[in-house]
């Protein structure tokens, strides 16, 4: 199962609104002893990545017992990340110094859904 954005996500992600800021829904179903090493990867984002980027996590949580839900869409953890903009993130996810601590995120995983959302406008 894929946990890390491929190149083909990327264009895709930054052919909509790059400029504008973005919220992220992380969906993340851990892997054998993943809780642990994600809180090593939470821990050094909040510490060395998220304030040089402006990024700002707007909700964090454990997934509890799904009210509605296919099988396998139960998840361990929900998080909304909030983005300058697509282009921030991109730019995050290319620099060394989150390089560094993004294996213990994926490592740390055993699935996971990375989506991107757009504000509903208005009336909408």
């Amino acid at each position: 199962m894929a946990v890390d954005p491929d190149d083909d996500f990327m264009t895709a992600f930054l052919a909509e609104d790059p400029d504008q800021p973005v919220v992220m829904l992380n969906l993340l179903r851990f892997a054998d002893g993943g809780r642990r090493l994600y809180g090593q990867y939470t821990k050094a984002f909040g510490e060395r990545v998220a304030p040089r980027f402006g990024v700002e996590v707007v909700y964090a949580g454990d997934g509890a017992q799904a009210l509605i839900a296919e099988p396998g869409q139960q998840w361990d953890a929900v998080l909304l990340v909030r983005y300058p903009s697509r282009h921030t993130f991109a730019r995050m996810v290319a620099d060394p110094e989150y390089r560094q601590i993004s294996s213990l995120r994926s490592r740390a995983l055993a699935e996971a859904v990375l989506q991107p959302t757009s504000p509903w406008r208005r009336g909408a």
